[in-house]
Order: C-alpha cells, then structure tokens, then sequence
C-alpha cells in the first residue's frame, strides 16, 4: 500500500508523510515481516522502519536513518514510542499481540449502524496505558474504535476507522485517525493502492 499521514495539531496546522507499506506474512497467525519506506517530505525521504514480528514474542524493530547513516533499533521498552511525530506508536504500526492482554467482553453495542462486540483488553505486563476498548465489527472482525485510558482511568487516546473497502475480497480499513485528546493533536491516515497476496520475496 501507498500510505499519507497527515498530522495535525491542535491549532489546525498540518505536516505530511508519505510512505509504501510492505507486509509479508509467513503463514496465518504466523510471524510477519513488515517494511516501510518513506518518499515525503525531505526530512524523513528514504528512512526506513522494519519490523519482524512473531506470535510469542517481541517483536525486533529497526529504523534506518539516512542522513546519519544510522540503523537504529528500537528497543522493546521503547515500542510505546510516537511513529515519526505522529499519534501511531511503533506498536501500533505493526500491531500487538493479543496473548500480551487478558481479554474481557463487555457487551453487544452498535457504532454507526454496524453491530459490534465491544472488549475490554488489560496488558498483563506494564504499558503505556491501563486499558484499551475496542468495538470490533460482529460481521469481519475489523476493529472499528479503540479508547486508550491511562493510570488514572482518563480516556487519552482514540483509534477510529473510516472507509471501509473490500479489495481482493477482503475488508480493509482504508482511513483511520488517532487523536491524542490531552493534546489535541491527532493523525490522519488513508491506504491507496491497496494490494494483496503479491508473493513478495524476502528479497
């Protein structure tokens, strides 16, 4: 996929990122591979991010920064990080693995006429936030709102999808937006050019 990230601050001004996504995934439930390279603007042209993921462990994250000639590696304590200035974490880029949280279903709801399972998930290990909720679509499973809330039980960052499209039969989230409510700044993101089972090589 061809991703733009647009990040907005609080008073409105906005800063652009554009990246390709690349994901290989060894088998289903197995580990991933992700690549990310970035074409805009100037300051970030180039960087890449990777990410090897696996099904019982953490995941290994590296970015290489061009203009230092630097392959940094992002430390597990550090996945909590913003993702090049915006509100995504490093964690939220390539994903968490559900057997890192004890899962809680809360109720049946309904989120703008889709009927969903709404969960509550509490990590078993310290994070950056106490509990997540998320309202998961009952037809496909996509998770359409996520609410973050801290230490103190305060609501601080919220996840939502936007369109909704089936490419290649399946459904894909194809907009998104985070916003951090403490700040007011937020994250924009849409997904053109959407590809699946490609059969990309290691290479």
């Amino acid at each position: 996929a061809k991703v733009s990230m647009e990040l907005v601050d609080k008073d409105g001004r906005k800063r652009i990122r554009e990246l390709t996504m690349l994901r290989k995934d060894s088998a289903e439930g197995g580990s991933q591979k992700y690549f990310m390279y970035f074409l805009k603007p100037a300051e970030v042209k180039d960087m890449a991010f990777m990410v090897y993921k696996y099904p019982e462990k953490d995941a290994d994250r590296w970015l290489f920064i061009p203009a230092i000639d630097l392959v940094k590696r992002i430390a597990a304590n550090d996945k909590f990080s913003s993702f090049v200035g915006s509100d995504f974490t490093y964690e939220d880029i390539s994903g968490r693995n559900p057997n890192e949280d004890t899962h809680t279903f809360l109720r049946k709801d309904k989120l703008d006429g889709k009927d969903c399972f709404v969960v509550e998930s509490t990590p078993k290990q310290p994070s950056e936030y106490a509990k997540r909720i998320s309202w998961i679509d009952a037809a496909n499973f996509l998770p359409l709102k996520e609410e973050f809330y801290d230490k103190q039980s305060e609501l601080y960052r919220q996840f939502e999808a936007g369109e909704i499209k089936e490419i290649d039969g399946i459904p894909t989230i194809i907009q998104r937006v985070v916003k951090n409510l403490k700040s007011g700044h937020r994250t924009d993101v849409s997904f053109q050019e959407i590809k699946y089972n490609l059969g990309i090589g290691d290479d």
